[in-house]
């Protein structure tokens, strides 16, 4: 069994050991579902979108898209310290 106190503003601090388990780091998600009889399952969400669902998110209103040629250029440029 492993115990953790709860502050006074509810919050609960999982022990390293318990997050290796479930396969989590900082900023990735959990979720908890109620049980019966005052138990509480803790789980990883794991990511179930696809590649496709983030093209396009980086988007900005007003801003023209930048060409391959104009990427690799900002990278060369960055790899040299020129940026």
């Amino acid at each position: 069994m492993n115990a953790v106190t709860i502050t006074a503003k509810g919050q609960v601090t999982l022990r390293k050991e318990l997050l290796r388990h479930l396969g989590v780091h900082p900023g990735d998600k959990i979720s908890f579902d109620k049980l019966p009889g005052g138990e509480i399952k803790i789980r990883a969400i794991r990511p179930s979108g696809k590649i496709e669902d983030f093209f396009g998110s980086l988007k900005r209103e007003g801003q023209r898209p930048i060409s391959i040629e104009e990427m690799n250029e900002a990278i060369e440029k960055g790899w040299a310290g020129q940026l």
